[in-house]
């Protein structure tokens, strides 16, 4: 990590002295916590110390609240989902915990594992941290997330009050400091050396490794190995003997990376927390809403929302490359010698949950155009409305073959392109596949020389639209024992193999050869 210019750090520190100036504005006590007795205020804080909600939320609420940023009014309090709960239990209870806690962008996992925890546990009645390590991909970014924890130590009247003055004149520095309880504070970058790490008889117990991968780090197999091992061996030696809460937090951005590593280690817990269900529901719901969530999705585009949010990092290249995605301009209709519409519908047929996929397919030539796309979550009616709509724009004109596979044509499916019927006065003629198929992946990396080749191109006037930019993003994505979506390719091999077969046949004259009388006949 290249190191922070001069103009850097004076902005760092700028923005940290303004954090600073906002939390000791934003804590100041209530007029009924300032008339407490003795006796309320000792009762306050137990219960507070006993309930990991209440204690972020009277504490840090001014981290809870979102407000305008143009005029400061409050919009929304945000309170702990139930997972940042479970994680600050099951690290209260486990004195010696190895876990990795991944969890999506903007999901607190920083402000919860690397403040709201540590403080939990420094101000319990017998102080559960003596010397906290945190660990960044650099030293600078290390302070900068240990300097979030100090900040509250230092300003935050609601703290100060119930706890006393924690800053330590003696010793209060940038990325190194010590309560006057006795607590002590260090950050790190990856791959310093944590060896001897003490203060006095003291070793550290509570470590915290935060958002150690990176896209470059992730790219070079040697340097995850070796990182892997500092963590391993250097880092988590730190401890005594293993004794203390060795914790990792991120989000998978990479099958080859540290955080995957680590997370497949023996006796390491694993909290994996995805920004959606599989409804698109948020799993953080008091933070944001469906809406909000799928807003994000549609800017960020199917692989970042995969790989940033979900904890699914899809790689490029494994079978489909770039380079073999070609556009151009298409003819019209009436110019193909075949035109094929085929559908997968998923199996989760009445919810928005899986895309579902209808790829319009046309051959010309030795060419093969992607035509027209549906690649959405969306429900069964919504999918089956598209394809009626494509067929009256098209049935005066041409002749499509709308085929699916014959396991997916349900009784519920079929319930619906009948409704669909009804109210259009007519039937599409959509036929089922009823072909024997060999393994999905390998039924497409068939047919991906194709595009290798240069036969295959998408339609040039829809290539911005979400639909086929989804398509491409799967398509691309496609690799043995991925959990991406591959619906789209599924459906273009399918209507492929029919193009191709269909023309073969065509194609295929049979001539009629005399038959040559045997030897020695007359």
């Amino acid at each position: 990590m290249a190191k922070m210019t001069a103009a850097e750090q004076k902005a760092a520190l700028e923005k940290w002295k303004e954090h600073c100036r906002q939390v000791q504005s934003l804590t100041g006590l209530s007029l009924a916590v300032a008339k407490e007795t003795p006796s309320e205020k000792a009762r306050r804080i137990k219960r507070l110390l006993s309930n990991y909600n209440e204690f972020c939320e009277y504490y840090f609420a001014h981290f809870l609240t979102l407000r305008d940023k143009a005029t400061g009014e409050v919009i929304r309090i945000i309170h702990n989902a139930p997972f940042h709960t479970q994680a600050a239990n099951l690290i209260k209870n486990t004195p010696d915990l190895k876990a990795v806690f991944r969890w999506p962008r903007s999901h607190a996992k920083s402000t919860h594992i690397g403040v709201f925890i540590p403080l939990w546990l420094i101000f319990q009645p017998k102080r559960l941290i003596d010397f906290m390590v945190t660990v960044g991909k650099s030293e600078n970014s290390a302070i900068r997330l240990l300097g979030d924890l100090q900040a509250e130590l230092e300003f935050n009247q609601r703290l100060i009050n119930d706890f006393g003055e924690q800053k330590n004149l003696g010793s209060w520095l940038e990325g190194e400091f010590k309560t006057r309880g006795g607590a002590k504070f260090l950050a790190i970058g990856r791959g310093q050396s944590p060896r001897g790490l003490r203060d006095r008889e003291a070793r550290p117990d509570y470590i915290t490794i935060d958002d150690l991968d990176d896209d470059e780090l992730c790219r070079n197999e040697k340097r995850v190995k070796d990182l892997t091992a500092w963590v391993k061996e250097a880092l988590f030696g730190a401890l005594d003997l293993g004794r203390g809460r060795f914790i990792m937090v991120g989000n998978l951005i990479s099958k080859t990376s540290v955080l995957a590593n680590i997370s497949a280690s023996k006796g390491v817990h694993v909290s994996e927390i995805k920004a959606v269900d599989r409804d698109g529901n948020p799993i953080w719901s008091e933070k944001w809403t469906k809406e909000e969530a799928q807003a994000v999705k549609d800017f960020m585009g199917y692989r970042a929302w995969e790989k940033e949010m979900m904890h699914n990092p899809i790689n490029d290249g494994s079978i489909f490359r770039h380079e073999w995605i070609r556009f151009k301009r298409l003819p019209k209709l009436e110019k193909y010698d075949m035109l094929v519409c085929y559908t997968d519908p998923s199996f989760k047929s009445t919810t928005a949950n899986d895309y579902k996929a209808s790829r319009l397919w046309g051959k010309i030539g030795t060419e093969l155009h992607l035509i027209d796309c549906y690649v959405r979550q969306d429900t069964i009616s919504g999918m089956v409305r598209w394809l009626y709509n494509l067929y009256e724009d098209t049935r005066d004109r041409v002749a499509i073959t709308f085929l699916m596979e014959a396991n997916f044509m349900q009784d519920i499916i079929l319930d619906e392109f009948d409704a669909e019927g009804r109210i259009r006065g007519y039937q599409l003629p959509i036929l089922p596949d009823k072909r024997t198929k060999p393994e999905k992946v390998q039924r497409i990396e068939a047919v991906s020389p194709l595009w290798e080749r240069g036969y295959v191109f998408y339609n040039e006037d829809l290539r911005d639209s979400p639909d086929m930019q989804v398509g491409i993003e799967q398509t691309l994505a496609l690799e043995r024992g991925s959990r991406a979506h591959d619906d789209a390719p599924d459906a273009d091999e399918a209507a492929i193999w029919y193009l191709q077969r269909h023309t073969r046949q065509n194609e295929f004259k049979p001539v009629a050869i005399p038959r040559r009388p045997p030897k020695g006949s007359w």
